[in-house]
This record gives C-alpha cells, structure tokens and sequence, in this order.
C-alpha cells in the first residue's frame, strides 16, 4: 500500500508529462504536467482516444500504427524515443520528446508515454541558429568592404607609380587606410569572434550541425580578416621605418618546434608539418620575434598552396658560421614568369585563383629577413611545389 502511494505520488509531482492508454488506445490517466501541457482538465481526456493530442497526420494514423505493432510485433515507438508534435486544447502545437513503454498489468496490456517539452530548447537553437546568420551576415558585409578597399588601393598603386609626386599620394592613401583599418575593423572583428566561440559553448548540448557549420565560417572570414589586416599594419611599420632588427641569442630548434606546434593546429586535413634540424649547436644571434615571423609566413603559404593529405618540411641547419631556415612543400609552385615579381608586395602569382591573400607576405618576409643581415633564396615548378630558404650568419 504505501508503495503504491508513493509511486502515485511521483507520478503525480513529476515535471515531465506522463499518459497511459489502453490497447484500443483510449486515455486512462494523465498527470498533472501533461494536464498542464495539453491545456485539458482530467475529465475532458480520460477515456477518449490519445489521438485527441495530436496533430495530423499523426492523429489520422496513430491507431493503424498501434493495431500495426500489436499485428506484427514491429516497434517503431515503443520502446524508443524520438521527437513529435503535439496539439493543446487551444489549437496551437508544440514539441516534445515522447518515450513510450509497454506494461503488462493485471492480465492486460497498458502503455505509458513519457513527454518531455521541447518548446525551450527548440526556441533556444533558433535563437542561435538566428544569431549565427547575423554574425555570419555581418563579417561578410565587412569582408566585401575591405576587399573594396583593397582593390582601390591596388588600383591607386599602380595609376601613381610613374611619378614621385604620385607615389607620396599613395603613401598617404595606405597609411590613411591602414589608421581606419586598425580603428574600425579590430573592435569588431575581436567582438565578432568573441560572439563565435561563445556560441559555440553555448549550442553544445544541442549537438546541432547546422550551428557548426556556421560558427567555423565565422571563424574562418574573421582569420583571413584578421590575416590581411596584419599584413597591411606591418607593411605600414615598414615602411615607417617603425620596425628595428634586436640581435640577441636564443636557441633556434626551440623556435622551430613551437613554431611546428603552432602552425600544425591550423593545418588542412591530414596535413602534416615535418620538422628536422641539422648540426649539433642550435643558438643562433638573430631577433627572434622577426624570425618567427618569417618561419609562420612561410609555413602558412605552404599550408595554403598545398593540398590535403600533403607534407610539409620544415628544416634548420647551423654549420660552421652559416644558419639555414628551409620549408618545402609540394603544392600548386609558382609560374617561370610570376617568379621575377615574387617579394613585389601586393603581388600574387597568376595560379593562386580563390585562394585568399593580399601579395604582400613575401615581401614582409624579404625586408625581415635583410633586417637581419640575411637573404631569401627560392626553388619553384609549377605543380611541384616550392622551396623557400633562409640564410643568416650565426654571429
């Protein structure tokens, strides 16, 4: 006895609505939490067919679906869950997950079906999903107007470049643009990546493709954003003359590694970064942060230009004065004709099609490394990838 009131009393408090039908599928209770979810009182349910709560076609259906099981023994509900609609006294529908199991009881076959509201958490994903559009809308809008803006300074390049006079005017012009460019875009770009990854963590649970998807696409324009912002900025340092060469000694091999580490969790898939040094010392005298900079430009290209699936070298070498900075990759190469323009900024060989970039990474490159007191040697076939090295003397 007391077992059967404490069972009566959980159902009865139980925040999930709970309904059990007999095998014509007439309703012979329902729990206040279904009461509440149907907008039906007790007495206005009991006894009438479930189909009542739903919408069509299920309520055309659900009783060929039960003499169907109870003919062929074939579950499709019971026994599972999935999710359904079901229909209020008022008219309107809802969503809920629906559990139903199959109880044998006093020599007869009753069956319980366990409702879960969904209303919240579908309102909550379309929320998100709503959010991710925005987001998504927002930094394609600011990507067309900065590849506007890129393109204008492109052609502004090269109507000035016969003159002197016009050349200073397009100085001003770049350095006008990098200004707006670091005001205006870092704020919102920041903010909009921001927005990326707490929407990932909050859409999480609902383990929803769709939010995926959207969310690396949002992660994916604000990087080349971001990208090309950087390229522009430290151009403009450049030429400044803002950017100084600090020799200091430092241990190369550990560089290398981070820098491996780093640039392998931005690779393509099955894209693997090979790292190798050569010679016995690896302390070298260079500036170490104008040299990092050198070894991810590099990396990055190869990880770009390069397929799936694909390797790339990365190898360091000191022997007697001599340090080498090599990486290879087998790739899309570089044209016999772009080759003499390669460290040209703004510059892009004719084979790089949709691939993103602004042509100016080789020449940030170049003038790093002669900051340096070094040089830039290269190897290119068309189809059969690139060989970039960089040489310094150890002292």
């Amino acid at each position: 006895m007391e077992s059967g009131k404490l069972l009566k009393a959980i159902i009865e408090t139980a925040i999930d609505g709970i309904i059990t039908i007999d095998k014509s599928g007439l309703v012979e209770s329902v729990n206040p939490a279904a009461q509440s979810l149907f907008g039906y009182p007790l007495d206005e349910v009991v006894g009438r067919n479930i189909s009542m709560l739903m919408p069509e076609p299920d309520r055309t259906g659900h009783d060929g679906y039960l003499k169907r099981y109870q003919h062929t023994g074939e579950k499709r509900i019971i026994g599972k869950g999935r999710e359904v609609m079901g229909l209020r006294k008022d008219g309107t529908t809802f969503p809920f997950r629906l559990a139903v199991s199959e109880v044998k009881y006093d020599e007869r076959i009753i069956y319980t079906g366990f409702i879960h509201d969904l209303s919240k958490e579908k309102e909550a994903e379309r929320r998100l999903i709503e959010y991710a559009a925005e987001l998504e809308g927002l930094v394609e809008e600011r990507t067309r107007s900065l590849k506007k803006m890129v393109s204008a300074l492109s052609e502004a390049k090269e109507e000035v470049s016969l003159s002197l006079l016009k050349e200073k005017e397009l100085n001003q012009m770049k350095s006008r643009f990098v200004s707006m460019a670091s005001h205006e875009f870092r704020t919102p770009l920041s903010s909009v990546q921001l927005s990326s990854v707490l929407i990932e963590k909050y859409a999480a649970p609902f383990e929803n493709d769709n939010i995926k998807k959207h969310v690396n696409k949002i992660k994916s324009a604000v990087n080349n954003l971001t990208t090309i912002l950087n390229d522009f900025l430290s151009l403009e340092r450049l030429e400044a003359g803002n950017v100084q060469s600090t020799l200091e000694p430092f241990d190369l091999v550990k560089l290398a590694e981070e820098v491996t580490e780093e640039m392998q969790m931005i690779a393509k898939q099955e894209q693997n970064i090979i790292y190798q040094h050569t010679g016995v010392e690896s302390l070298v005298n260079l500036d170490q942060n104008l040299l990092r900079n050198c070894m991810i430009n590099l990396i990055s290209n190869a990880i770009k230009y390069s397929g799936e699936h694909t390797f790339i070298e990365f190898n360091t070498e000191i022997r007697d004065s001599l340090c080498t900075v090599t990486v290879s990759d087998n790739g899309i190469g570089i044209p016999d004709l772009d080759q003499k323009n390669l460290f040209q900024p703004f510059f892009r060989a004719n084979n790089t099609g949709n691939i993103p970039g602004t042509g100016l990474g080789l020449n940030i490159v170049l003038r790093y490394v002669r900051l340096m007191n070094g040089s830039v040697e290269f190897k290119s076939e068309v189809n059969k990838g690139a060989k970039f090295i960089l040489l310094f003397n150890k002292q």
